[in-house]
């Protein structure tokens, strides 16, 4: 088992920035892949941005430019730094940790998730 805990999330005007922070216990070794996913009331939770194997590094579209993801393996962690927030990124943001075959990531085994840290961007 892992358990991810996540912290930073608050309430930002547009144009501001967050800084979210995931911090990794447990079983860490038997994962492969940690990132960050959303869900905006009345939608499916979706991938912000992710840590792959390899150094992939994976992005939506709408946040390449404005947020970075980070790994810290000797901490466990992964963090998230988002820039230039919009009201559109006002969600829950969910830590995710999983192991996925290095060749095709959407191959996925055991996966964890976070609790969730709510994230709301005023006009």
């Amino acid at each position: 088992q892992v358990q991810l805990v996540e912290s930073g999330g608050g309430l930002m005007q547009a144009g501001g920035s967050l800084r979210l922070s995931c911090v990794a216990s447990g079983s860490v070794f038997s994962v492969n892949y940690m990132g960050w996913y959303r869900q905006a009331p009345g939608k499916q939770r979706e991938l912000v941005a992710a840590t792959a194997p390899g150094g992939k590094i994976l992005y939506q579209d709408s946040v390449k430019g404005r947020f970075t993801v980070s790994r810290d393996n000797a901490k466990n962690a992964v963090d998230l730094q988002m820039n230039s927030l919009k009201p559109e990124d006002t969600a829950v943001y969910y830590c995710n940790a999983a192991w996925v075959d290095p060749d095709d990531i959407s191959i996925r085994g055991m996966e964890y998730w976070g609790e969730g840290t709510l994230v709301t961007v005023s006009a």
